[in-house]
């Protein structure tokens, strides 16, 4: 197993790793600053005089605002390139975390939250280039170490922000080194030899991906790869960026629908045609056939909400459990989570990638840990289900993210990025509303539920993983007797 991730990390260019190395910093110091925030945010909008109905609706003004913008966005970074966009989201990101730190009012920290949940796509953008950096059979290790090194920020963040808490003014002392974080970070994104990462990958998956993508989307300006072999050609004219060759056949080379640095719009360009582009790949993405894959992700994602809900409550009202005790077994199970990153590639060979199946398996799982967490009779059976939970959540979330970018095409990993998280945030507005609800029946009630919703995802599942099976298999049946009758 360790032969074989060895093997897939091989073949990624010496290059093209220092600068997914770079990715993996970015995205760990991203979650390391937010992480120190999180938990001070309703103490101190207390503090500020907020009454708990108030603070309420000014802790959903984040979520409500990551609900629109994060398609937006995503689109926004296939069409501008992933550098730009990204460099906008971590400086306005850092403006609010700025603001922040100066918030000694309500209004002002409204007015910090609003760049912040507008524009922390940070995280989304980062994913959507390490899948334009990597093939289809790289890309669940490598968005396996990202999720693992992301998930090691955020448990030492909130290590460090109560550390400055303690001291006076500590809110603001952690507001302000999280905005400079965020300042580092664009740094460090400035300095990335984005050169580099334009340079093709010899990978038969690229290959097929542009091939597909050209096929079947009208409006991602890229040139088919077969068609350029057969008039000899060796450059996309989809960002005019020219593909040097390295002695390799030509079928084994991708060709970029977009460069990287500029996009398919220039930044400079009027910010009606960015719009236009921006709407043009949303709709392509709302009228394709991947209902399924986003109704699963918002079933899985309410389900493990409500796992997490009420959860200090419950253990302290099941089973006597202090605070303190509750709060080592979350740590435990975050930590697995991180290390569970690193699990995924291994996984995903040992299934021959069929990620379809490796879903369903770790859906079925979950289900099964949070029903065992529900009817746990002792500390010790919610210990066993937080262990392999975190894993198969874990898991879980890189299947439904990597199924998504296979079915909707390498062209707009940034707005299917985008639309995932935006299904997620629809969870984040439901799950504390059915978590109240099912509280007033019993303790277990958010975790019963959630079994309930897992099932749902099960049952989908299963009706629909066939489907995607044959539907890919004609898809390549078409496209190959189309290219024999170009030939």
């Amino acid at each position: 197993m360790n032969n074989a991730k060895c093997s897939i990390l091989n073949q990624i260019p010496r290059r093209r790793k220092r600068i997914i190395q770079c990715v993996y910093v970015v995205g760990f110091m991203d979650l390391f600053g937010v992480s120190m925030i999180i938990p001070l945010l309703s103490h101190h909008v207390k503090a500020l005089g907020a009454s708990p109905t108030v603070a309420g609706l000014v802790g959903s003004t984040y979520g409500i605002l990551q609900l629109f913008s994060s398609t937006i966005v995503g689109s926004w970074s296939d069409v501008v390139g992933r550098r730009y966009s990204m460099l906008t989201c971590l400086l306005l990101s850092a403006l609010g975390y700025g603001l922040l730190g100066m918030s000694t009012s309500i209004g002002l920290f409204v007015l910090a939250r609003i760049p912040v949940g507008l524009f922390k796509h940070s995280l989304s953008i980062c994913r959507a280039l390490l899948s334009d950096l990597v093939s289809e059979a790289e890309r669940p290790l490598v968005m396996g170490h990202f999720n693992a090194a992301s998930s090691v920020g955020f448990i030492l963040g909130p290590v460090v922000g109560g550390y400055l808490t303690e001291h006076e003014g500590g809110f603001y002392t952690s507001s302000f080194t999280c905005a400079a974080i965020f300042l580092l970070n664009t740094g460090l994104v400035w300095l990335l030899p984005w050169s580099d990462a334009l340079t093709p990958q010899a990978n038969a998956n690229y290959n097929s991906s542009a091939s597909k993508a050209s096929c079947y989307v009208n409006d991602n300006h890229v040139t088919s790869t077969q068609q350029n072999s057969s008039h000899g050609n060796n450059h996309t004219t989809a960002s005019g960026a020219a593909v040097t060759g390295s002695g390799a056949p030509e079928t084994n080379q991708r060709v970029w629908s977009w460069d990287l640095d500029w996009g398919e719009v220039s930044l400079l360009q009027p910010a009606w045609r960015q719009l236009s582009s921006v709407g043009s790949k949303i709709r392509t993405v709302a009228s394709s056939d991947m209902w399924d894959l986003f109704l699963v992700r918002l079933l899985m994602a309410i389900a493990i909400m409500l796992y997490y809900s009420n959860f200090s409550l419950a253990m302290e009202e099941r089973f006597m459990l202090k605070p303190k005790a509750t709060g080592y077994l979350i740590s435990y199970s975050s930590t697995l989570g991180a290390l569970a990153g690193c699990l995924v590639g291994p996984v995903t060979k040992l299934y021959g990638n069929d990620m379809p199946a490796l879903l369903l398996h770790s859906t079925v799982l979950t289900c099964c840990l949070i029903l065992l967490y529900a009817m746990a009779p002792s500390v010790w059976h919610v210990l066993l289900s937080s262990t392999f939970f975190a894993i198969s959540t874990t898991i879980g979330r890189t299947c439904i993210t990597d199924l998504e970018l296979q079915k909707g095409g390498a062209h707009a990993s940034g707005t299917l990025i985008g639309a995932g998280q935006s299904v997620t945030a629809v969870g984040r507005v439901l799950a504390p509303l059915l978590s109240g609800l099912a509280q007033e029946f019993s303790p277990c009630g958010p975790p019963s539920l959630g079994v309930g919703l897992a099932l749902a995802a099960v049952a989908l599942l299963l009706v629909r993983v066939p489907k995607w099976d044959g539907r890919g298999k004609r898809k390549e049946a078409k496209l190959g007797k189309t290219h024999r009758e170009c030939e």
